[in-house]
C-alpha cells in the first residue's frame, strides 16, 4: 500500500495519512477485512513520528472504518460505512487537482487538457461497457 503525503499542503499529516487510507480501501485496494500495515511500518514508509500514524489510525475507528484488535493490529472493518458523497468528491477533487498541477507544468492549453479528459472519460465508458478499463490507453500517440 503507498501513503502519499504532502507536507506544505497545510492538511494535518495525520489526515493526509487517513484520507489516503480511505481512499485505498474506497478503491478496493485495501480489502474489507485485510491487516494493515503496523503503525511502525506505515511510520518508516512516510519519515513521520509512530505518533502521526496511531492518530491516523484512531481517527478511522472513530468512523468505523478499521478496528484494532489488541496485539493483533489493525483491520479494515468488516462492514465498512459507505463513504459519503462529500468524501468521494473530496478524494476525487485532490486527485484532480494534481492532473491539472502536472498539466500545468507540461504547459498543456486547456482546450487540449480539455479534450484529453474528454477521451479518458469516453475510454473509460467504453471500458465499462466491454468489461475493463485500460487506465494506459490514452487513444492518443
Amino acid at each position: 500500500m503507498i501513503i502519499n503525503i504532502d507536507s506544505t499542503d497545510g492538511i494535518p499529516l495525520y489526515l493526509q495519512i487517513a484520507q489516503e487510507l480511505k481512499h485505498s480501501i474506497a478503491m478496493g485496494s485495501v480489502l474489507s477485512g485485510e491487516q494493515l500495515p503496523s503503525v511502525r511500518e506505515v511510520a518508516e514508509q512516510i519519515t513521520v513520528n509512530p505518533n502521526t500514524v496511531a492518530k491516523a489510525y484512531r481517527e478511522l475507528e472513530l468512523q468505523g472504518i478499521v478496528e484494532t484488535r489488541r496485539g493483533t493490529g489493525t483491520f479494515v472493518a468488516r462492514t465498512v460505512p459507505n463513504i459519503s458523497k462529500e468524501e468521494r468528491e473530496r478524494v476525487v477533487s485532490r486527485l484532480i487537482d494534481k492532473a491539472l498541477d502536472e498539466a500545468r507544468r507540461l504547459q498543456i492549453p486547456d482546450d487540449e487538457l480539455a479534450h484529453i479528459v474528454s477521451e479518458r472519460i469516453e475510454a473509460f465508458r467504453q471500458a465499462a461497457e466491454t468489461g475493463g478499463v485500460d487506465s494506459s490507453a490514452s487513444g492518443r500517440g
